[in-house]
């Protein structure tokens, strides 16, 4: 008796596996093209799927720029806090935290423009997981100022909100030419700068010797404005 022929084994991914291939390949789209000029197409190629699959998983295709931000957020809050356990002190804490925000701009333009310009403008941002994590993401900055508050360091008097929309508005308002392809900024030096403006208004003042807050200020404000502009080295 003779066998029939062999029948072809088929290897099926995963539904986990075939998420992180979509949203792996949406990433490299997005950030190539943006978002309105990323054909669901593309994606499809590169993910090695079928277009029509990918909506098994994602609802469009701003539900699948929204699970792409997701990952990297949640991915970066979990290096954040590896690194940020090592670090110790007030002022060093808080520049990890600046310097690392500003790296990430540095790095990762095309994503932190998507988030930005698609993501955070969207009516239905409040409700996203993204914006709960990018309240992860920057509560991490106020308990650093908190325990500075706690140690006698920083000044208690000051509304935290506050402190943070200077700092990642301050970030925001100095990396915005860059994200437009129109400008450059050094990370390092931006994050001192930064820090400093921060610190000068927040530190405690205890030696009656300490440089006038207002002098303090305004020469942090000037190291700030001239970085603008200024090719990084």
């Amino acid at each position: 008796m003779k066998n029939g022929p062999a029948r072809r084994q088929v290897f099926r991914l995963s539904r986990e596996r075939r998420v992180a291939d979509i949203m792996a390949a949406a990433r490299d789209v997005f950030r190539e093209k943006g978002y309105e000029d990323a054909p669901m197409s593309d994606i499809a190629v590169r993910a090695n799927v079928v277009e029509g699959s990918i909506y098994r998983y994602f609802e469009n295709k701003r539900d699948l720029l929204v699970k792409v931000i997701e990952d990297w957020y949640e991915a970066m809050l979990a290096d954040y806090d590896q690194q940020l356990s090592g670090i110790r002190g007030t002022r060093n804490r808080l520049r990890f935290m600046i310097w690392r925000h500003l790296k990430t701009i540095h790095e990762e333009p095309a994503l932190c423009d998507l988030m930005f310009q698609f993501l955070r403008t969207g009516r239905d941002y409040s409700h996203t997981t993204v914006y709960e994590l990018n309240k992860q993401y920057t509560r991490r900055t106020l308990d650093i100022i908190k325990e500075g508050i706690a140690a006698g360091e920083l000044r208690g008097d000051v509304a935290l909100r506050l402190v943070r929309d200077m700092i990642y508005g301050c970030i925001e308002h100095h990396t915005w030419a860059y994200l437009r392809g129109e400008g450059q900024f050094d990370p390092d030096a931006t994050a001192d700068a930064i820090v400093d403006l921060v610190l000068s208004g927040l530190q405690v003042r205890r030696l009656p010797q300490t440089p006038d807050l207002a002098d303090r200020l305004e020469r942090a404000i000037d190291r700030l404005e001239g970085l603008a502009g200024k090719p990084a080295g």
